[in-house]
Order: structure tokens, then C-alpha cells, then sequence
């Protein structure tokens, strides 16, 4: 790595960003700081360092045309562009920042196949007449299918590692880097803290949690929950193109906080509980909404148990309020949209809620040593999770973030 610092490496290079809408990639109220910097001259100051351009990721070279003058000018590609969903492969133990180098690591996985038989089941349903609303469905079954088969839980992290497996087949001489963050969270300082947009699953806790919605959930309390503040991977992702610049690479950076200071599944609870103890949500009609101390089931019969119970108490309340001119209405449809959101919670993240996995983060950490050296912007492009103080961070950032951007 050259002795070169984040700033030094981005200054007159032309960047193409994918995705540019989403979490990662988007700034919005970010924009703030250099619209107090720049005042009136905001406009023509981003005018001559942004502009959009028409592309399609689901084409070769992303839609551009060949003859396309950009093509001359881009110094570096970010692509972030994806469909997101709450769910990952279920692999326990350490998970190294390796990737499947051949599609022949993963016996009967043949990406051609995958691909063709897309294809056909979309041509037989379209010569059927098939509705969007059952192309839809018959497509996500296919999908969850083929991913399971394969060992993945659904297609969102299926089709990234057979991504990951064609960049490796295709790469030839150019310089890559993967970045793999798990769950991201609000900016921890930078441009400034406190800033959220995506509904992730970390956020999405807070918020049933918050609102009212459910006070018991199916999990283990000394599960491990991944998450990272979004500016530490957006400085990851610079300080990986700074180290990898110039030189034929596939290096891949697990950007994470498991390995180097893990935030167990009961912490999180524990400063929701204190977080909406002391800062009420204050709901439609006006009214602080009361919460409990959440429970953490672990046991499938137990958590059942506790479901049923709600919806024998719900029948009871359905057979008061026929008798009484429904007068219970309103206890009776909150209790019964309690139980849906608890029986979802549940179905959704599962996966996150019983996660034992660690993410290996050696390479990250060799990058992080590298920019401690002479010359190296290490206190500006921050990315360690060693100086994150979970019950701060929680209780004086995302939580509020959450509640401020997402509720």
C-alpha cells in the first residue's frame, strides 16, 4: 500500500456509484454539511461533481453504450445497487472473508442452469396468462427453493455469492475488492452522527418494539448481533480502494463488529427497554404508548405457548365484543395485530435472532493496521469497532436515529 490517505486517493478521480438511492450510497440530509460550507453556491458546486446517468444493472455493462464518453473518464466503480432482504446464509462457526472460488465448490450449483430455468418458468407462465401477483409468488418460491437446495436461506444472499463467484471467473486483471458489512446502522460521528434511513433488521427491533407491537420474541438472548455504523463501511470501502488501487486483486473485507467487540441480542433489548422507558413513543391518538421489558424465548414450545395464549385471549375478546355491540373493537384489533407482527417478527429473523456465526475480519484488520501508520488517514476514515461503547452508541444514536428517520 502506498503511503496515501483516503482524501489524497479520491481528490480528481472520476467515480461511477450504483445504487445511488439506497442506504449506502445515498446522503440526503448529509448533504446538509456541505450546504452549510458552500451556502449559496451549493447548486453549482455539486452540479460540476455529480450527475446522473441512465444504466440498467440487470444488462451488460450496466446498459451503457459502447461509445459512451464515460467510459473515458472513470477511474473507479463502486457498485452497490441490490435488492435487500433480511436474511443471509445459516452458517455457524467462524466465516472466513474467502468466497467460492468455482462454481464447482458448491456441488450441482451451475449458474447457466439457475438462469435457464428462470427463464423457462417465466415463459410458461406467461404463455399461461399467469397474473403479476402469481408471477410474483411462483418466482419468490422458485427462488427460496433453489436457494435452500443449495444451502442458503434465500435468494438475496444466493444470487450475491453466485455474483461473487462470476466476479472470480471474469476479473482477469483488474483490481477488486469486495466489502461485506453485515447489519448496517445509523452514522456513528461522521459527517455527523445520528443519521438513518433503511429499515434494517436492527431498526426494525426497535421499532415494533417501540410502537407497542410486541413485547415477547422468539430468539436467544446471547445471540450475536453484527452491526456496524454506515459511515464505518463507507470509510472501509475508500480505505479498500486505496489499498488495493493499481494492482490485479480480488481482496474481500468482512466490515463488521463480531469478531473484534460483539453486541449480544440481550444488550440491544436491554437499551430498547431503557431508551422507550424514558422516551415514550407517542402514538396517532396522542398517547405515550406504555411498553414492557421484552422477553427472549428461546424455546420453539414455549414461544408457541405464549402465541397461543394471545390468540385464545383474542377469541374470548371477539366473542365479548359480539355480545356487547362491539364495544372491544379496538382492544380487540391491536391484540390481533400484536400476534401477527410477533408471529412475522419470528418467521423473518430467525435467522438473526439464533445467529451464532463470527465474521472473520483479518484482511479488514490488516487494512486498519496499514492506515495506522506514518501517513495514513486513520483518525479521518475511522472503521474500527474496538471504539464503539454499545450502550452509548444505542441509547444516544440509532435508537434515536431510528425513532427520528424511521418512525
Amino acid at each position: 500500500m502506498e503511503a496515501e490517505n483516503g482524501v489524497e486517493f479520491l481528490c480528481n478521480k472520476t467515480l461511477l456509484v450504483t445504487g445511488a438511492t439506497g442506504f449506502l450510497a445515498k446522503a440526503k440530509e448529509l448533504f446538509q454539511v456541505l450546504r452549510e460550507v458552500h451556502g449559496a453556491k451549493f447548486d453549482s458546486f455539486i452540479s460540476k461533481k455529480v450527475a446522473p446517468i441512465d444504466g440498467d444493472t440487470s444488462l451488460i455493462n450496466l446498459g451503457l453504450n459502447d461509445d459512451n464518453e464515460i467510459y473515458k473518464e472513470i477511474d473507479v466503480i463502486i457498485h452497490s445497487a441490490a435488492v435487500t432482504k433480511f436474511q443471509e446464509r445459516q452458517k455457524a462457526g467462524l466465516i472466513p472473508e474467502t468466497l467460492c472460488k468455482t462454481l464447482s465448490d458448491i456441488v450441482g450449483l451451475n449458474i447457466e442452469v439457475e438462469k435457464k430455468l428462470v427463464d423457462n418458468k417465466l415463459n410458461d407462465l406467461a404463455r399461461k396468462g399467469a397474473s403479476t401477483k402469481k408471477i410474483r409468488d411462483t418466482m419468490k418460491s422458485l427462488g427460496q427453493k433453489r436457494a435452500n437446495m443449495y444451502g442458503w436461506v434465500n435468494t438475496y444472499a444466493f444470487t450475491k455469492a453466485m455474483g461473487e463467484m462470476l466476479i472470480w471467473e471474469h476479473k482477469e486483471d483488474l483490481p477488486i475488492v469486495i466489502v461485506r458489512p453485515t447489519m448496517i446502522g445509523s452514522t456513528y460521528k461522521e459527517p455527523f452522527p445520528c443519521w438513518i434511513e433503511s429499515v434494517g433488521s436492527i431498526s426494525m427491533l426497535s421499532i415494533v418494539y417501540g410502537k407497542g407491537l410486541t413485547h415477547f420474541t422468539h430468539a436467544d438472548s446471547n445471540a450475536i448481533i453484527d452491526m456496524i455504523p454506515v459511515d464505518m463501511v463507507v470509510n472501509s470501502i475508500i480505505m479498500g480502494m486505496v489499498a488495493n488501487a493499481n494492482k490485479p486483486c480480488l481482496t474481500i473485507y468482512h466490515v463488521g463488529s463480531s469478531m473484534r467487540n460483539p453486541l449480544a441480542l440481550h444488550k440491544l433489548v436491554e437499551n430498547n427497554y431503557r431508551y422507550f422507558n424514558n422516551n415514550p413513543w407517542i402514538d396517532a391518538q396522542g398517547m405515550p404508548v406504555n411498553i414492557k421489558k421484552a422477553l427472549l424465548v428461546k424455546g420453539r414450545l414455549h414461544f408457541s405457548m405464549l402465541l397461543v395464549r394471545d390468540i385464545l385471549k383474542l377469541m374470548v375478546l371477539k366473542i365479548v365484543d359480539g355480545a356487547s355491540c362491539h364495544k372491544f373493537n379496538v382492544n380487540q384489533e391491536k391484540l390481533e395485530f400484536q400476534i401477527k407482527v410477533s408471529a412475522t417478527m419470528a418467521m423473518v429473523f430467525r435467522h438473526y435472532l439464533f445467529f451464532v456465526g463470527i465474521f472473520d475480519d483479518e484482511n479488514t484488520e490488516k487494512l486498519r493496521r496499514a492506515m495506522s501508520k506514518e501517513g495514513m488517514d486513520g483518525k479521518v476514515l475511522n472503521f474500527d469497532p474496538n471504539c464503539i461503547n454499545w450502550d452509548d452508541y444505542l441509547l444516544n444514536n440509532h435508537i434515536p436515529a431510528t425513532v427520528k428517520y424511521l418512525f
